[in-house]
């Protein structure tokens, strides 16, 4: 493989923070704001939004913030930040001007939610708090100011709430032992069902806000159609209007007016992102900005008198393009793409694939293949599983595509049954299928591409994150024989341990669980659980498995990986494992992804024998501990030492 001509593009590339991220507007369009690295993790910068060269960091927060939003007080910075990845999320606000940066959720072990902001209530936001029940969430008003706490709203029982702009609490939401929801309106303080939600369309139907006046709930909705489609719902007559839809694909996003609260264009994504525009005031600027830029349109910020926008472009060969917008004057001005480093690469392109899987269902697919590859000679693949599952891969730059196929694999993502956007009978079809055909699903894409020429049988790789680490798993466990290798990131082995140990806020919706997963609470959905398990085939493992865990995990506990390490262990099979003790579900120190990603990339070349980035410093800058297998990678004893 090391034949190509195509330089390599160092990790540091690829997998260190972005330059700039999630730019944001002020609502006054005053200033703007947006996440870039501070001593090595990411902040949030404001500046001036006619001069966003001038904006400076006001955090300094050391782990690297992901999610903030502008209050409506136009003054205000809110973000999100946890503890070494355990998901009990703190909300801060800071002010830009003085630097105050106030924790407004100061409770240990309690996992705060913003539930709702209104510009009607600038100095105040909803909040969702597990203070006093950790597997409820009470709803609190907080104000960002004085930072007082008010409870409006005790949970008796609900997975979560519809609130209008006058913060009123409106509806709540949950979840059936039959694996069905219901829907309950509060009228004269008292929960009345108003409307009962069938098991089959449960996860795709849900309530996404309140139009400007608050007699309109717009709700994504299955209910007697296949995809899901956006109505808007009149709550006084129960009036239902169908707005938007599309037959191949659930409904995806929408453009919601920062003001008004009217949904004026919605997304669907079957291949790829196509927006349909449902109001008129926006026609002009969506056709203007779709044939302005190439990419795939989104618009990432509007102020509120919706005049000033930023959009972005994504592509699947480059960085991401951010632009400012004046809709009255139908003007772009470019601001930065996201990652500069990128663009002086060549980078493979992504191309979607429909797969048949052997029972008839289509698969839509991702494959990215080196741009320098020899036609038709057979070339090491990676199998790259989302995760969820009850998510989806989609079209654009991937930094693992990127990588893998700068190292010389052609890179395949599938959208298995199970996977969300493609319809219920999609959706279902994955129920109680964890490790049966699911990973049949993966099966059959791996054969297509043996037959299609693309993958030498016996130089394939399965690797995922979360439900693709168990995918992984099962693929090595299950499977033996297909896989050359095998990368598990935070994935389950235990399916009867990983429902037992869930998070407390989850168990409100633990019927869905039960019923698309398996019930942990019989001894038959036990047996079926256990069956679906690959820590109880661990023995059949013959080929080298590398397995990453953050110790913090409350989703995928660290047991989970321990369990499938030391049986392999006991029986001398070959296994890395790579424990982060600041992590939680997933890396999210840029240090970690990178000596994660310097492990994966030796321990691939070793397997597969593709393509190798020496690992350089990328081994010993991180918190990395290697409890079983370091002397399968060359250099990691030494480069973590005593750790």
């Amino acid at each position: 493989m090391n034949r190509s001509s195509n330089p390599l593009i160092p990790r540091k590339v690829l997998f260190s923070d972005p330059d700039i991220e999630s730019p944001r507007l002020s609502p006054d369009g005053t200033r703007i704001s947006y996440l870039a690295p501070v001593n090595g993790a990411l902040n949030v910068w404001v500046g001036p939004a006619d001069d966003p060269s001038e904006a400076r960091p006001i955090t300094g927060d050391k782990r690297g913030i992901r999610i903030y939003f502008w209050a409506y007080t136009n003054r205000h910075i809110l973000y999100l930040q946890d503890k070494n990845g355990d998901e009990n999320w703190h909300i801060y606000c800071v002010d830009p001007v003085n630097g105050q940066n106030i924790d407004l959720t100061p409770f240990d072990g309690v996992n705060a939610r913003i539930q709702h902001m209104s510009p009607r209530f600038p100095n105040r936001i909803l909040v969702g708090l597990n203070d006093q029940n950790p597997e409820l969430h009470d709803i609190y008003s907080i104000n960002i100011e004085t930072e007082k706490r008010t409870l409006l709203e005790k949970n008796d029982g609900f997975s979560g709430y519809v609130v209008d702009e006058d913060f009123n609490i409106r509806f709540a939401m949950r979840y059936m032992p039959d694996g069905s929801s219901e829907m309950l309106e509060c009228t004269d303080g008292m929960w009345r069902i108003f409307r009962k939600i069938k098991p089959e369309d449960t996860i795709i139907t849900y309530p996404l806000g309140f139009n400007k006046e608050g007699n309109v709930l717009y709700m994504v909705d299955s209910f007697d159609r296949d995809t899901a489609a956006l109505i808007a719902l009149n709550t006084a007559t129960g009036d239902r209007v169908m707005i938007a839809h599309d037959d191949r694909a659930d409904f995806a996003t929408a453009l919601i007016h920062p003001e008004d609260k009217n949904i004026q264009a919605a997304a669907f994504t079957y291949e790829r992102r196509q927006w349909q525009v449902l109001d008129p005031s926006i026609e002009d600027d969506i056709v203007y900005l779709k044939t302005a830029v190439d990419g795939d349109l989104e618009v990432a910020s509007r102020t509120l008198d919706d005049r000033q926008w930023i959009v972005a472009y994504a592509v699947d060969n480059g960085p991401v393009r951010f632009y400012s917008y004046d809709r009255e004057k139908k003007k772009m001005n470019f601001l930065f793409t996201n990652r500069k480093s990128l663009e002086v690469f060549t980078l493979a392109r992504m191309q979607s694939v429909i797969i048949k899987s052997r029972d008839g269902l289509d698969l839509v697919s991702y494959l990215s293949l080196p741009f320098d590859r020899i036609e038709d000679e057979p070339m090491p693949l990676v199998v790259y599983v989302h995760g969820g599952p009850w998510s989806r891969d989609e079209w654009g730059y991937n930094p693992n595509h990127q990588w893998l196929a700068n190292r010389g694999y052609a890179v395949l993502s599938v959208n298995y049954r199970g996977s969300a956007g493609f319809g219920k009978k999609f959706f279902n079809a994955g129920n109680l299928e964890w490790g049966g055909k699911m990973h049949a699903d993966l099966l059959d894409a791996v054969h297509w591409a043996v037959n299609e020429g693309i993958a030498d049988p016996e130089r394939i790789a399965i690797m995922g994150k979360s439900y693709g680490g168990y995918a992984a798993l099962a693929g090595m466990a299950f499977t033996p024989e297909q896989f050359a290798c095998g990368v598990d990131i935070v994935g389950p082995s235990n399916l009867v341990t990983l429902l037992n140990s869930i998070p407390p806020y989850w168990v409100p919706e633990i019927e869905l669980f039960r019923k698309r997963v398996g019930d942990h609470l019989t001894e038959a959905g036990r047996l079926f659980l256990k069956h679906r398990s690959p820590v109880n085939y661990a023995g059949w493992i013959k080929r080298p498995l590398l397995i990453c865990h953050g110790a913090n995990d409350p989703r995928v506990r660290q047991s989970e990986s321990d369990q499938i390490v030391r049986i392999m262990r006991e029986k001398n099979l070959p296994v890395i494992y790579l424990l982060y003790p600041d992590e939680g579900h997933g890396l999210v120190r840029h240090e970690n992804r990178l000596s994660f990603s310097a492990v994966a990339e030796i321990f691939l070349s070793r397997c597969l024998h593709g393509r190798c980035e020496p690992a350089g410093d990328d081994l010993g800058n991180s918190s990395m501990t290697v409890p079983a297998g370091a002397e399968f990678i060359p250099g990691l004893k030494e480069a973590i030492g005593d750790k």
